[in-house]
C-alpha cells in the first residue's frame, strides 16, 4: 500500500472521528427528548385518565345518593298507608316505575293498587287504571328495545275465541330456534289459562337444547305473565347462562299478544346476581 494512500486514510479518519462523536452525541439528544415527551403523553394521558375516572366516581355517588334520597321519599306513601288519595298512589307509582324499573321487583306494587282502584269507588279511577296500565306497557317496551340488542325474539298472538275450544290441554303456540352469541336453543310456548278480568295468561315455557348439543339440560316452568311482568325482572333461567322472559303487549277482548326474548344474563336486573358455577364457567372460557 502506498503512502500517499495511507496518508489519506488517516486524514480522513482525523476528519470523520470528531464528526462521529457530534452525530453520536446529537442521536442521543434526538433520543433523550423524544423519550421525555414520550413520558411526558404518558404522565398526562394517566393524569387525565384518573381525573376522569374521578369525576365518573363523584358523579355515580352523587346520582346514587340523589336516587336514593328520592326512593326514601317515594317508597314511604306505600310503607304508610292512607285511605283515598289514588292519584298520589298512581303519581308515586308512576316515579318508581321510570326511575327503578331495572332495580326493582314493582310487580306487587302494581297489582296491590290494580286491586285497591277495583275496589274504589272513585269516578276517576277508570282513567288511573289507564295510566297504570299505560306506564306498565312504557316501561315493558323499554327494557325489550334494551334486551334485543343483545338478544333474540319472536312474537305470537293468542286468539281467545280458539283457546276456549281447546280444553283443559291448553293451546300451543308455534315454536322458535333462538340462536344468542352462539347459544342455540328451541324455545316452545303453551298457553293454559286465560283470565280476562285480571287481563293474564297462564304460560308454559319449554326450553330444549338442539340436537346434537353437547348439553341437552333442558327448562320447563309455569307462570302467569301480564302487563306487571318486565322481561329484565321476571325471566327465567336456562341452563347456558341464557334468561328467558315473555311479555304482554296488547290484551283485547279478541286476541293477546306476546313477546318472547332470550338474552345474556348479564343483562337482567341489578338485583339478578349470577350464580356461582355460572361465574365460574365464565372465567374457564375466558382463560382458554
Amino acid at each position: 500500500m502506498s503512502t500517499g494512500s495511507k496518508d489519506f486514510w488517516e486524514k480522513l479518519a482525523v476528519v470523520l472521528q470528531p464528526l462521529g462523536g457530534l452525530l453520536t452525541a446529537l442521536a442521543v439528544a434526538v433520543v433523550g427528548v423524544k423519550g421525555s415527551q414520550v413520558l411526558d403523553r404518558r404522565q398526562a394521558a394517566d393524569t387525565n385518565a384518573r381525573l376522569y375516572s374521578e369525576l365518573m366516581s363523584r358523579r355515580e355517588e352523587a346520582e346514587s345518593s340523589l336516587r336514593k334520597d328520592m326512593f326514601v321519599s317515594i317508597i314511604q306513601p306505600f310503607l304508610q298507608p292512607r285511605p283515598g288519595d289514588l292519584d298520589t298512589r298512581v303519581l308515586n307509582l308512576e316515579l318508581l316505575a321510570v326511575n327503578f324499573h331495572d332495580s326493582l321487583n314493582l310487580k306487587p306494587l302494581f297489582l296491590d293498587l290494580q286491586r285497591r282502584l277495583a275496589a274504589a269507588s272513585d269516578p276517576d279511577r277508570n282513567a288511573y287504571l289507564k295510566r297504570v296500565n299505560r306506564v306498565a306497557r312504557e316501561i315493558t317496551a323499554k327494557q325489550l328495545f334494551a334486551l334485543e340488542g343483545h338478544g333474540q325474539s319472536f312474537r305470537r298472538t293468542v286468539l281467545l275465541e280458539d283457546f276456549e275450544k281447546t280444553g283443559r290441554f291448553g293451546a300451543e303456540l308455534d315454536g322458535e330456534s333462538i340462536d344468542v352469541e352462539g347459544r342455540r336453543c328451541d324455545v316452545g310456548l303453551r298457553v293454559l289459562d286465560i283470565d280476562r278480568r285480571q287481563q293474564q295468561l297462564r304460560l308454559r315455557l319449554e326450553v330444549r337444547a338442539p340436537e346434537g348439543s353437547a348439553d341437552r339440560t333442558d327448562t320447563r316452568a309455569v307462570f302467569d305473565v301480564g302487563y306487571f311482568d318486565f322481561p329484565m325482572i321476571d325471566n327465567t333461567r336456562l341452563a347456558n347462562g341464557l334468561r328467558c322472559a315473555v311479555t304482554l303487549s296488547a290484551f283485547t277482548p279478541e286476541a293477546a299478544d306476546l313477546t318472547t326474548i332470550c338474552f345474556p344474563g348479564e343483562y337482567a336486573s341489578l338485583k339478578d346476581r349470577p350464580y356461582y358455577d355460572e361465574v365460574i364457567q365464565r372465567l374457564r372460557k375466558a382463560a382458554r
